[in-house]
Order: C-alpha cells, then structure tokens, then sequence
C-alpha cells in the first residue's frame, strides 16, 4: 500500500468512528512512524510503505478509533515550546500548566541576593514537565521532583535526560511528603483536581489518562489538603507554594490555606478561568 492509499483508508476508518480532524490525525501518525515531517506525505504520497510500518500505522488507527489520545500513539507532547516523551502512565501536558510554570519562573527571577541555591519541590510531577522547564530556564535552583507512580517517575527521568537537565533534578518516589526529610522555599504543584464522580463525565480520550493523575477525591481537593497539612514541616520561612487549581476552585482552595497564609493571589488562565494559586 502507498501512502496516498494508507491515509485514505485511515481517514475512512477514523471519520466512521466520529474522530475529529480525522485527516490531521492520520497524517501526524504516519509521519511520526516514518519519522519524517507531514509534508514528506504529500511529497511522497505514492511511496510504497514497509509492510511492518503499515501495520504498526493501521494498529495506531484501531486505537485511535478506541479513544486513545494522539499523544500517546506518537509519544509526544508539546509544553512551554520543548516536545516530552509521554506514555499512558503520565497525564498529557495542558497548555494551561504554562501558566503555573510561567508564574514560578516569574518569582524566582525577582528574588535578589540569592546566597544559597532556591530549593523547590514539585509535587505530583507526572511526566516531569515542570521540574524540567524550571531546570532549564532558571538559575541558582536545587529541584526535588516527586511522584507516586514509579512509571511515571521513570517518564519524567527519560524526559530530563533528553533536556539534559538530569544532573539538576533529584527524582524521589514517594506518596506526596511521605519519604520527604527537606524544607523548601517553593512547593509547586499540579496535583489531580477533577472530582471523583466527573472524571466519568469527561471525553473518552480524557478518561483514557491515568485515573491517579485525575482523581482528586470526592471534592476534587483531597491533594491541597495533604499539602496544607504539610507546610509547616515542609516549607521554609517566608517560603512560597504555587498550584494549579480547576476553574471553579479558587474560593474551596483559598479556604483550606487561609489559616497559614497572609497572601493568596489567583492567576487567570487565557480563557480568562481561574487556573493558578500563589501562596505566600
């Protein structure tokens, strides 16, 4: 089968299956198996495919056609301008956790006269994303990247490697604080937030995603409790904790830390929707 004959079929299959930019899709898959730019398609359209490349391709589309998310069948996701490795044990990247990364990389230029190195500690950090860019872009950092999940922390691992900021990041599986000893000046955190009776709500690619990385307990805000219980032990003097939060949390998550914290400021995302919680 020829390229111009494999998308076509593809694109047959995954519109009789109600998939959206169906003929994107196919072609991003294809050209990832292929490893070559989507424009190499057209170019090539009557270029015969290797027999196992149009298997591999057409497995992809079954999938597809399943719910499964496109990045997981090209492991790949764009975030802050780099491209990460993800599989089916980390939750896909949002353009939305820019902002919470935006806002840390924001404080931690404004602080003066810095002696020792910032300590930070990124809780839940799944694929990795955030540790890695504050790795990337900031100086005078010493990063702690948590997560339960062994396979998601052995993502984030590939990821830093491929950014090479491995050396800067110190990988800790743990259940939250549970096999932490330091004190941070930054906790950030995008933790599961979606409550636990809509996560059955949501698309069927979305539902696809580790229910860990999801599920944020009967209230959605089960994890911003275990970390207020844990500041006192966890964060520095003056220190600071920056989450995100789902659209409607704002005033649920300024409750639970109100007890601790003189200052809480919500960033708004694009969409002009609550999305970032800085405590100070």
């Amino acid at each position: 089968m020829v390229i111009k004959e494999a998308l076509k079929k593809s694109i047959e299959l995954l519109e009789e299956n109600n998939i959206e930019e169906s003929m994107l899709k196919a072609k991003i898959i294809l050209a990832n198996l292929l490893s070559k730019p989507k424009e190499y398609l057209f170019i090539n359209e009557k270029e015969k495919l290797d027999k196992q490349v149009e298997e591999s391709f057409f497995e992809k589309i079954n999938e597809l056609c399943n719910n499964v998310p496109l990045q997981y069948l090209t492991n790949s996701q764009e975030f802050y301008g780099l491209n990460f490795y993800v599989n089916n044990d980390v939750l896909i990247p949002r353009s939305d956790t820019e902002i919470l990364v935006e806002e840390v990389i924001k404080h931690i230029k404004n602080i003066k006269n810095v002696e020792n190195n910032i300590k930070i500690l990124d809780m839940c950090t799944g694929s990795g994303i955030i540790a890695i860019i504050l790795a990337k872009y900031c100086e005078n950092v010493n990063i702690t990247a948590v997560d339960k999940s062994e396979e998601a922390l052995n993502v984030a691992i590939k990821n830093a490697k491929i950014h090479n900021v491995y050396e800067k990041i110190n990988f800790i599986k743990s259940d939250m604080f549970e096999n932490l000893k330091n004190k941070y000046n930054i906790i950030v955190s995008n933790p599961p937030y979606i409550e636990r009776e809509v996560i059955n709500t949501l698309s069927k690619d979305v539902q696809n995603e580790p229910k860990m990385a999801l599920d944020g307990g009967i209230d959605g805000l089960e994890f911003y409790k275990i970390i207020e219980k844990n500041t006192e032990k966890f964060l520095e003097k003056g220190g600071e904790i920056f989450l995100e939060i789902g659209y409607n949390q704002k005033n649920s998550v300024s409750q639970i830390f109100s007890k601790k914290f003189d200052s809480i400021n919500c960033i708004k995302d694009l969409n002009g929707l609550d999305r970032v919680v800085i405590l100070k």
